[in-house]
């Protein structure tokens, strides 16, 4: 079958910033996955309410600075279908029937709900949030997706949606819904300025509408070998998360950068600095077409 008769279906949630995880581990992606496949791209605003139920009005507040940055990274809506989940009440109904079948065992044993209870200051104990993997596969299930652009980590999300599809069909002895598979992001995980994954949850993030003056000032600020604690000592970029960096904006630095940091010839923040610069080239395009999308004025404020 060819690849424009595949659907394929990701959100993202709506409750701050895009950070350049985002850029690099998702919309990069999203951009070639148009250019195949018949894509539909949420704005998973139900989401954000598993998190963020007390301040639920603020996470649609960033509705349109989430969709203008996915412009700005080119997403086309020529190619693409762009919508807001809240929008599609469908997405909520067949979220309700698919709890009906999921057993409560599945979503607790869910690595992700584990690891943001024990990580994440804030009380995460609703059904919701134990159930958000149900509205996940009803997200999923609903457009048929054939595929699903997701990292490594998240790939026991997608087996828990495709383990509620084989339990739907079994139990009502159909073949309703497809099971979908992943198609994994080239930079499946990056890291944060604490060294963990970069997430909004965690507050590690390098914001992707940030100044160029203003991430070199969080770049200084991220954690590097905890071994090294002077120039003059000899690190190992294995442990250290900025030289992570160079996997996405200086490839062809690498192996310099790693020998110069085993020997002690070149600082912490020196190597910082390298990313810093590197980081400048590939991103203008999206600044620059970031400040295009943003200076587009909305039709229903024209007032003339």
């Amino acid at each position: 079958m060819d690849k424009k008769n595949k659907t394929v279906l990701s959100g993202m949630q709506p409750t701050g910033k895009l950070h350049l995880g985002h850029y690099l581990g998702v919309l990069t992606n999203y951009v070639e996955l148009q250019k195949e496949y018949n894509c539909f791209f949420m704005v998973a605003d139900l989401h954000s309410m598993t998190q963020f139920y007390e301040d639920f009005a603020e996470a649609q507040s960033y509705i349109l600075p989430l969709v203008s940055d996915w412009l700005a990274a080119g997403i086309d809506p020529g190619k693409s279908t762009v919508f807001v989940q809240s929008e599609v009440k469908e997405h909520a109904e067949l979220s309700l029937i698919l709890s009906m079948y999921t057993p409560v065992s599945w979503l607790q044993r869910n690595p992700t709900y584990k690891e943001q209870q024990a990580n994440i200051e804030k009380a995460l104990d609703s059904y919701g949030f134990l159930g958000y993997p149900v509205l996940q596969a009803a997200d999923i299930l609903l457009y048929g997706a054939d595929a699903v652009p997701i990292g490594e980590d998240q790939l026991p999300h997608l087996e828990l949606t495709r383990e509620i599809a084989r339990r739907f069909n079994y139990l009502t002895h159909s073949s309703t819904l497809k099971e979908p598979q992943p198609v994994l992001s080239k930079f499946p995980k990056v890291l944060g300025t604490d060294g963990r994954k970069m997430s909004k949850s965690y507050n590690n993030t390098l914001a992707l509408s940030a100044s160029e003056d203003s991430l070199y000032g969080e770049i200084k600020k991220m954690k590097t070998d905890v071994n090294r604690v002077r120039k003059t000592d000899k690190g190992n970029p294995a442990n250290c998360p900025v030289f992570t960096y160079y996997d996405f904006f200086a490839t062809d630095r690498k192996e310099e950068i790693e020998n110069s940091c085993k020997t002690a010839s070149i600082g912490c923040i020196d190597c910082k600095k390298i990313v810093a610069d590197q980081e400048r080239q590939p991103q203008a395009p999206f600044r620059e077409k970031k400040i295009e999308v943003d200076a587009e004025k909305d039709p229903k404020d024209d007032s003339e």
